[in-house]
């Protein structure tokens, strides 16, 4: 992962990808995994997305990880949340109540420094990296996440000659091979038109976007 790119981004404060409002697929599959309250919600790459908010509201206690401090700080003064800041080696961790996010490379933070969780939602995480990372990264969610956890995982598919990303796209077919032995992937409804929602795309000439939810089940 190119980490000074993401710098770049936020510094710039090229951040397309930052929805203000929760994420329809989010409000319309999550309450159906049901997920146990207060379940700990792992939400890698996190951003400063309402998206944290939403679940913390729902009564979750919230675990991100995100690489940019510039996006941790405007997540906690954005939602007027007082953190303290905990420094442990290379990371920095923000805590208030009901959420903690973790701020340093994802890929650097193991089970044991995590603490467990129970559950997962990937928006934006899987779709942010290259080809060659994929497995990488699937392989190290589930090092974090236990047997039995449940997960809402959010991809994009359209013609990747169209646009270079990230974010990236990542064709069901390639979920499934992901997925493997470690996971139980499962789509959720029909694709959903991302296009329409997502000016951008267009602007950059994309014909077509489909976002697809899938449940993640943690296999043994």
């Amino acid at each position: 992962m190119d980490a000074e790119f993401w710098h770049e981004r936020w510094r710039e404060n090229r951040i397309g990808f930052h929805l203000e409002a929760p994420n329809p697929q989010l409000l319309a599959h999550w309450p159906a995994l049901e997920v146990p309250v207060p379940a700990r919600v792992l939400v890698p790459l996190c951003g400063k997305s309402v998206d944290l908010e939403w679940l913390r509201e729902r009564g979750h206690d919230v675990v991100g990880i995100e690489l940019s401090p510039i996006a941790v700080e405007a997540f906690f003064d954005e939602h007027a949340l007082p953190a303290r800041r905990e420094v442990t080696g290379e990371l920095v961790i923000w805590h208030a109540p009901g959420i903690s996010i973790y701020c340093g490379d994802v890929f650097t933070i193991d089970a044991e420094r995590l603490g467990r969780v129970d559950a997962l939602y990937d928006r934006a995480a899987l779709i942010a990296l290259p080809p060659e990372l994929r497995p990488r990264y699937m392989a190290h969610l589930a090092a974090l996440l236990p047997t039995g956890a449940i997960g809402l995982l959010l991809t994009l598919d359209y013609a990747q000659a169209q646009m270079a990303g990230p974010p990236f796209a990542v064709p069901d077919d390639e979920v499934r091979q992901l997925s493997g032995e470690r996971w139980q992937s499962t789509p959720l409804g029909a694709p959903r038109d991302a296009l329409a929602d997502n000016p951008r795309f267009a602007e950059v000439g994309l014909t077509g976007i489909k976002e697809q939810a899938w449940r993640l089940d943690r296999l043994g």
